[in-house]
């Protein structure tokens, strides 16, 4: 996946991943699926990393979830829309449809 600015799209997706985390090599390819054919900008976040303590303490027992923000939101926050666990690719572009329209 590419990471864009997101001034040139309407959505941001936030995914909050782990190593070793099955569930979060499908939500990747999921999200890759859609950014093809509805691009966004995107941000990954491993939550086990120095500095992601905020979203460790959230999300350690939760990977994969992501955020769907408008694309002028420079973060993401803890109200952002989300998916956790398992979703498919309509999934993400019906929140999509909701974040653009808040």
């Amino acid at each position: 996946m590419f990471r864009a600015t997101s001034r040139l799209f309407d959505c941001r997706i936030t995914l909050f991943t782990r190593v070793n985390c099955s569930l979060c090599d499908t939500a990747k390819s999921t999200i890759s699926k859609v950014q093809k054919n509805r691009p966004f900008a995107y941000h990954e976040v491993n939550v086990m990393d120095k500095g992601q303590e905020q979203w460790k303490a959230v999300y350690e027992f939760d990977t994969p979830v992501i955020h769907v923000d408008q694309a002028s939101a420079s973060e993401t926050t803890i109200d952002a829309l989300k998916l956790m666990h398992r979703f498919t690719g309509e999934d993400v572009m019906q929140l999509m449809d909701e974040a653009e329209k808040r």
